[in-house]
């Protein structure tokens, strides 16, 4: 055999040997994973299918798509970005239909691009709209957190929240659901499973209320949460009075 054609086969094999060692992080394992999550309606079995088959591949699946397609009009820590699209792909989960022929990887990076196009341009126009070209430059900026910086910022929040939860909230079913999430956020390092489902699960049974109330809760926490992230980036600390609030 010519010497031209016989390292072009070494090649050839070498190509085939990478490939057979590269490891698939959202392959068949996880498509079945999310097909058995499907097929049950157990609580219990769903989560642990999730945690130990499916968490890591959507959790890599969001980051590689946020970091490929550079969504920069978000005014959120990068690491609550990803929270929330993998919090959205585990939401859809149940629409995912194998029987259609469209692999899990597939369908659900659609799931998430989508996602973060609709939130990206949304926020875009409310930045436009709102604080002027010069703002957005500086939203192109805002992932320059250390991991530091997000421990200050969390602990800094937590501390607002407790100062402030009985002024924000007048309902005690309210505040009950705000302690709940406060003590959530307290004890952070002992959560493994942070996907969105998973912690309305764990705010429900600390309070036995429905969904609705949670949800109606987080959202006015949202608001403030927005405000204290932009406090931090213009003063690198938020200051609290002897109310606890400086809105």
């Amino acid at each position: 055999m010519p010497k031209k054609k016989i390292n072009k086969v070494e090649e050839e094999i070498k190509q085939i040997v990478k490939k057979k060692k590269r490891k698939v992080y959202f392959g068949q394992e996880v498509q079945n994973a999310i097909i058995d999550y499907n097929s049950t309606e157990n609580k219990s079995v769903k989560n642990k299918i999730y945690g130990t088959r499916i968490h890591a591949a959507f959790d890599k699946l969001a980051e590689n798509i946020i970091n490929t397609f550079k969504f920069t009009y978000f005014d959120m820590p990068f690491v609550d970005v990803k929270h929330e699209v993998v919090a959205f792909m585990v939401m859809n989960m149940h629409k995912y239909d194998h029987t259609k022929g469209s692999k899990a990887f597939s369908y659900f990076s659609v799931v998430a691009k989508n996602y973060l196009i609709l939130h990206n341009n949304n926020n875009y126009k409310k930045l436009k709209s709102h604080d002027g070209m010069d703002v957005l430059d500086k939203y192109k900026k805002t992932n320059n957190f250390k991991e530091s910086d997000y421990v200050t910022l969390t602990d800094e929040i937590v501390t607002y929240f407790d100062s402030n939860l009985n002024t924000i909230f007048k309902k005690n079913r309210d505040l009950k659901i705000g302690y709940a999430i406060i003590d959530l956020i307290k004890q952070r390092d002992g959560i493994e499973n942070f996907n969105k489902k998973a912690i309305y699960i764990l705010i429900r049974e600390m309070t036995d209320v429905e969904t609705a109330h949670i949800t109606s809760v987080v959202n006015v926490l949202k608001k403030h949460y927005k405000k204290l992230i932009n406090k931090y980036h213009k003063d690198g600390t938020i200051i609290v009075d002897s109310s606890g609030s400086f809105f």
